[in-house]
Formats: C-alpha cells, sequence, structure tokens
C-alpha cells in the first residue's frame, strides 16, 4: 500500500501514482518516456483569455476546498466516462493536503464551485494533477492563476504529467525523460512558497505577475 510519505519521495524522483479507472484499487507507479510540461518563464496567456482573466467572472480561491476540487476532477463527464483518480488517490492526496504539501486553485461562481485544479508542491516544483470545469473558461482561469502564483512564489517547474491536445493550446510543451530529470532536480533545488501571492488577486494583477520575468 503507497504511503503519503511514497508518495512525496515518487515525485522527487520523477515519478507519478496512476490508478486504471475509478474502481480500480490499486495505485501504480508511471515513469514516461515524455513529459508534459509548462514553461513558467514566457508563459503565454491568449489574447481571449487574458480579456477573460481581466474581467474576473469567477472568485478565485485557493485551498478552501482541497477534497470537493478532488472529486470534481474524479467526476465522470461525457468527454470522460471513467477517471484514474480513485478512492485511494482522495484518500492519499487529502493527506498531502493536511500536511501542506497539496493545494487547490478554485473558480466560484456566487457559492457554487464551477472549476478548479489541484497538485502537489515541493520545493521549487508543482505537480498538476487534474482539473475541471463546469462553466466557460474556468479551468483555464484556475491555471493561470496558478502560474501567476507559481511565479510569484519562486517555483521553477510545472509538471503536467502527460501532454494533451487540450493541454499544448494553453502552452504546454513536451520534454524528453532525461530533459525532465534535470529540470526537476534544479527546481527541488529551490525553495518555492504558494503563498507569497495573497490567496485572492484581481485578474488584472495576475497577468501583470505572469508578465513579469524572474
Amino acid at each position: 500500500m503507497l504511503t503519503a510519505d511514497d508518495l512525496i519521495a515518487s515525485y522527487r524522483a520523477g515519478v507519478f501514482p496512476m490508478s486504471e479507472g475509478r474502481d480500480d484499487p490499486d495505485l501504480h507507479l508511471v515513469d514516461p518516456h515524455f513529459r508534459g510540461v509548462f514553461p513558467l518563464e514566457g508563459f503565454k496567456v491568449p489574447r481571449r483569455l487574458a480579456r477573460t482573466v481581466r474581467h474576473d467572472p469567477y472568485e478565485v480561491r485557493v485551498d478552501t476546498v482541497f477534497a470537493q476540487t478532488v472529486q470534481a476532477c474524479a467526476a465522470p463527464t461525457p468527454d470522460r466516462p471513467d477517471t484514474w483518480i480513485n478512492p485511494a488517490i482522495e484518500t492519499l492526496y487529502a493527506e498531502l493536503f493536511a500536511r501542506g504539501v497539496a493545494h487547490s486553485v478554485e473558480c466560484w461562481l456566487g457559492e457554487r464551485l464551477v472549476g478548479g485544479l489541484y497538485g502537489v508542491a515541493l520545493d521549487g516544483a508543482f505537480f498538476g494533477e487534474s482539473m475541471f470545469s463546469r462553466a466557460t473558461d474556468a479551468s483555464k482561469i484556475a491555471l493561470v492563476h496558478l502560474v501567476a502564483r507559481l511565479k510569484a512564489g519562486g517555483y521553477r517547474l510545472l509538471d503536467t504529467q502527460f501532454q494533451t491536445p487540450h493541454l499544448e493550446t494553453l502552452g504546454a510543451v513536451e520534454i524528453t525523460r532525461a530533459e525532465y530529470r534535470r529540470r526537476l532536480a534544479d527546481a527541488l533545488a529551490v525553495q518555492g512558497d504558494f503563498y507569497r501571492m495573497a490567496p485572492q488577486v484581481p485578474g488584472d494583477e495576475v497577468l501583470h505577475a505572469i508578465s513579469q520575468r524572474s
């Protein structure tokens, strides 16, 4: 049985857990030949999305309903009837959140959670796990806020695990395992601060933070 300590050690070694499906009780450690990452320096927000971010259509909160965010990511959708997030993963990441290692970025419309993402922060690396959207551009806005927060906090790596066509449209790139390990070692050598940026920041300040060079 994988423990929370095992999970942290796995991330530091460059591998991550997945299950075969929601009903699969087992976890498997994955070490792909190619890895998806978002470049933090030079991250480009498409013009239309930037306008949306600037208008603040949602209230973006951090770490207020972590478990609910994970559950929303695990929920089936018409495009994805099954998920790799099983109950064991939910339990493990809840423990990481209790330790202050896992985080969620959430988009709220009134009192309704309409989008967000969650992941794991270790030193200067952030390992994005999953995102969901129940309203227009909600997951994309959460991602933009995450990138701004990571840049402000001195992070060097935003890992997306696998490259997908959707992530590619948002600026993700694919690198080799060897290059990923090099970037991971570089990121683990520095100390990021996830809370250096305030919990709630207006969209124009978020875009400004992304445009700044480190």
